[in-house]
């Protein structure tokens, strides 16, 4: 997740906070009231009704929508949130399911942080190099140092070690699932020399 979360409170104007979107490169702003608590979503399509005026060659459909002027007027209200400990794959169905590109963080009603969908892509695309560093650095703690062999391809891990206990490789293969990136895991037994 991101953090800290640049938030906004409802008495902000809606151009002050379209302005905060476009120069941070955020698609949404938890909005908070005077406790910090969570109270509701501003995003870039709350501020656009009503903003562009027609172009007079076209005709209009349906009626024009007033614009806005502050974020209490626009917002997304109550907003979701997750916890701070939820699952990554919970948390991006969630935002499939529910078609937002924005997830607010929370802890106790307080805003902690902001997962988006961009923020999933950039931890799928991580480097191989980068997710077999995470990986081995996690298994070296629970197996010490040079136990473990990691590769890693398209974030898929495979952990070769050269003892078969099945508590150690159910061990290795949590820890490994928790790096951002890795998508599967497998365990092999060195063998001889090589991984069966």
């Amino acid at each position: 997740m991101s953090r800290p979360v640049v938030t906004v409170t409802p008495d902000v104007s809606a151009k002050e906070a379209a302005r905060i979107l476009a120069a941070h490169g955020f698609t949404a702003l938890p909005v908070v009231d005077d406790d910090e608590r969570l109270i509701g979503i501003v995003t870039e399509a709350d501020l656009l009704p009503g903003r562009i005026p027609p172009d007079p060659r076209f005709p209009r459909t349906g009626e024009p929508r007033r614009a806005g002027g502050s974020v209490r007027e626009v917002m997304t209200s109550p907003a979701t949130a997750m916890a701070p400990g939820c699952d990554l794959a919970t948390l991006a169905r969630a935002l499939i399911d529910a078609r937002i590109r924005a997830m607010p963080i929370a802890d106790g009603g307080r805003v902690v942080g902001i997962v988006t969908r961009g923020d999933i892509v950039a931890t799928f695309a991580r480097d191989d190099s980068e997710i077999a560093a995470d990986v081995e650095r996690h298994l070296s703690i629970y197996g010490g140092p040079d136990r473990w062999h990691v590769d890693v391809r398209d974030g898929v891990v495979r952990i070769a070690d050269e003892f078969e206990d099945e508590t150690d490789r159910h061990v290795a293969t949590l820890l490994a699932k928790a790096v951002p990136g890795v998508v599967e895991v497998r365990t092999v037994t060195i063998v001889g020399g090589g991984a069966e």
